[in-house]
């Protein structure tokens, strides 16, 4: 057996200071181990806690024309447009999208607006046209409205127009309402063509004697009064 003074002086070793065990001189590999493990457990919490984070990043829409989707536009909580027609002096001038969807009752005022004055028929505009003219709006950052001298026309005013004048298409996108004939009295016109053109979204057409620009929601491309109208491919 152990003598009392034999277990005190164990006992007394067996449970030294926290401060005598931290005044121990460490050896070089002592260190090292140390240091290594340490790092260790700062990156293990780090890594987990990562994994855990990660998430597929969601897809970031570029603005611009998408075939066969059409305009993307930035988010936006409302879009308005103003709109004067040239052959009834009617207005237009409110939001046309609102929540995150067009509006029912401003599509059916633009309908309204743009119909074949001629056959007093009303056709549904394309959403698509709307939008491109809220886009270019943007881009040229005018207050006033769009004054629109053509917008949609039936089979039988087309046609018509067509005996007048055989430059107008026989198959124009102003009887499927994806269409506008429009100036703005506040901007040259050429001004306005090149901002719909550098916009690539859609059809252009430019004519500078008539004083308005074409333009739809059909292919890419642009022409010129008598010019024969070249395609542009859009490369990605």
């Amino acid at each position: 057996m152990l003598s009392k003074e034999k277990v005190k002086e164990e006992g007394m070793h067996s449970f030294r200071k926290h401060s005598d065990l931290l005044c121990q001189p460490f050896s070089r590999r002592s260190f090292l181990k140390i240091g290594i493990f340490g790092a260790a457990l700062l990156a293990l919490p780090h890594k987990a806690i990562a994994s855990l984070e990660e998430a597929p990043a969601p897809e970031l829409i570029t603005p611009g024309w998408r075939e066969g989707t059409g305009l993307i536009l930035e988010p936006s909580e409302e879009r308005r447009l103003h709109l004067y027609s040239t052959n009834t002096g009617e207005t237009f001038n409110r939001v046309y999208w609102a929540d995150g969807d067009y509006v029912p009752e401003a599509l059916a005022e633009v309908n309204h607006l743009l119909r074949d004055y001629r056959a007093n028929q009303i056709k549904d505009i394309d959403p698509n046209l709307l939008d491109l003219l809220y886009n270019l709006n943007q881009k040229i950052e005018s207050d006033n409205p769009f004054h629109v001298i053509s917008g949609y026309r039936s089979p039988r005013t087309n046609a018509a127009l067509r005996k007048r004048n055989r430059k107008v298409a026989r198959n124009s996108l102003h009887m499927s309402g994806m269409a506008v004939d429009l100036r703005m009295p506040d901007l040259h016109i050429k001004y306005l063509n090149n901002a719909a053109q550098e916009m690539r979204c859609g059809g252009v057409g430019y004519y500078a004697k008539r004083g308005f620009v074409h333009l739809d929601v059909g292919d890419v491309r642009t022409w010129q009064d008598s010019r024969k109208r070249k395609k542009k491919v859009k490369k990605a």
